[in-house]
């Protein structure tokens, strides 16, 4: 009977057929709510384009032009899967696909382990933690700019910093962008130092976890002596 009358002046003020948002809905002291649909299609148009016209449209006219013969001077000519034929039986297309996974099968969970592996570090509180937060994310935000590839083309390349170093340390390298065999390696090491966009997100998801699961990870762990202790009195170890 409560939660009866108290929905019911909430529920007086709409029109039958009225939804939240819709323009019959009105408030408590009868005031009409406008619609935010127009507003928000208006602030998303600009995304909208966007996508539209710098995304799905040129992946489609690719898509279109893929089954094609068109060489930007002459007229599209459809020509079917002949193109996709040609580039299967290409050799270097399938040491491209090689080289790619190779790269993706690497780099990726190198990536996630130093994120995860930073983020586990960063989790406790320590002093200026903040500035290692933000040192670590830093190459995020510059690692795809084109001056941090020429820094590491100077840095790899033959005969520069990394080589001499090697060199001085008795493993001469000779080199390593110039070397195809030690490219993929260059770039491998370059996208596993650009790992701060998944350490914030393990870093956030670390920080939801309740602390009564660390200590019932004490409690339970085996031979853990020192985290039953830790878990009887828990504020002094903070």
């Amino acid at each position: 009977m409560t939660a009866g009358t108290t929905a019911g002046p909430a529920l007086a003020g709409r029109r039958p057929g009225g939804g939240a948002g819709g323009p019959a809905t009105r408030t408590r002291d009868g005031r009409r709510l406008r619609s935010d649909g127009p507003a928000g299609w208006f602030f998303l148009s600009p995304w909208i384009l966007g996508m539209v016209l710098l995304t799905l449209g040129p992946m489609l006219a690719s898509l279109y032009l893929s089954f094609t013969d068109y060489n930007l001077f002459t007229t599209p000519e459809w020509v079917g899967i002949d193109n996709y034929v040609d580039m299967v039986a290409d050799p270097r297309w399938r040491q491209s696909v090689l080289v790619t996974l190779t790269y993706v099968l690497i780099s990726t969970p190198l990536k996630l382990a130093l994120a995860l592996a930073v983020a586990l570090l960063l989790a406790r509180p320590r002093r200026s933690q903040g500035f290692y937060r933000s040192a670590f994310y830093a190459p995020s935000l510059i690692g795809a700019s084109v001056s941090i590839a020429i820094t590491w083309r100077a840095l790899f390349s033959d005969d520069a910093a990394v080589d001499q170093v090697l060199t001085a340390l008795g493993f001469p390298s000779g080199g390593w962008v110039g070397d195809p065999s030690r490219a993929l390696m260059i770039l491998v090491l370059l996208a596993g130092w650009q790992f701060g966009a998944p350490m914030v997100i393990f870093l956030a998801g670390l920080k939801q976890i309740p602390r009564e699961l660390y200590e019932a990870a004490r409690w339970t762990a085996p031979g853990g002596g020192g985290g039953s202790s830790r878990s009887r009195c828990p504020r002094s170890h903070r």
